[in-house]
């Protein structure tokens, strides 16, 4: 599993997402940082503290959904480390809560989605090869 080191703010200094372009304009914003994260990864779960220290029960709950379904291969991203990130993968999803599971660039649902969907062996189904 990847955690995403630092909050995206942070790395501005070290040239990350947010990083200025020596004109002052933004090199990438929080959307465009979603859309290459969850597009460039196979699993990415957007998630109250990290896989190895969920900060919230509903983030738990899906981490230990996705270990329960053989997930070995996966990235996440701490949206307590910025709340530009926080605030656009609600608007990016239409989806209004945390945590936020992408598989092949596709929005599947928060926590209680996936306890639905791993109950119905449905997840299962969605778990790429090279994410196990």
């Amino acid at each position: 599993m990847i955690d995403y080191p630092g909050p995206i703010a942070s790395r501005r200094d070290r040239g990350g997402p947010l990083s200025q372009s020596p004109k002052g304009h933004k090199i990438m914003d929080a959307k465009e940082f979603i859309a290459k994260t969850v597009t460039d990864n196979p699993i990415v779960l957007f998630m109250k503290g990290t896989a190895q220290f969920p900060q919230c029960g509903f983030s738990g709950r899906a981490i230990q959904i996705l270990k329960a379904v053989g997930v070995k291969n996966m990235v996440t991203i701490n949206v307590l480390e910025d709340d530009e990130v926080r605030q656009a993968i609600k608007d990016y999803s239409n989806w209004p809560t945390i945590p936020q599971l992408y598989i092949g660039g596709e929005f599947v649902g928060g926590s209680d989605i996936l306890y639905e969907m791993y109950q119905s062996g449905e997840l299962q189904k969605l778990i790429p090869s090279d994410a196990a």
